[in-house]
C-alpha cells in the first residue's frame, strides 16, 4: 500500500469495483471487505480492496468462502 494513497468512500470503492454501494454495504455487514470506520463513514484503500478481490474475497459463493482456502471448486 502506498502511504500517500487516498482513502475512498463507499461510493468511490463501488465505482472502482463496478458494483453498487448496496453491494459494498452488504460486504461490510458480513465483515468481508477490508475497511476502516472514520466516525460514521466507511473508508477504503483501493490497494487493500484490490488484493482482497484477487484473493477471492468478493466471490459470493466461492469454494474459498464456503469450504476453506484450499478447497477445489465443483466442476460445472
Amino acid at each position: 500500500m502506498n502511504e500517500s494513497e487516498r482513502w475512498l468512500s463507499v461510493e468511490e470503492i463501488g465505482a472502482h469495483l463496478g458494483v453498487s454501494k448496496e453491494t459494498v454495504y452488504r460486504w461490510l455487514e458480513k465483515k468481508k471487505i477490508p475497511a476502516r470506520r472514520v466516525g460514521r463513514l466507511w473508508k477504503f484503500k483501493a490497494s487493500e480492496v484490490d488484493q482482497w478481490v484477487s484473493d477471492g474475497g468478493a466471490e459470493e459463493n466461492s469454494a474459498h468462502n464456503e469450504r476453506g482456502k484450499n478447497a477445489q471448486r465443483d466442476p460445472i
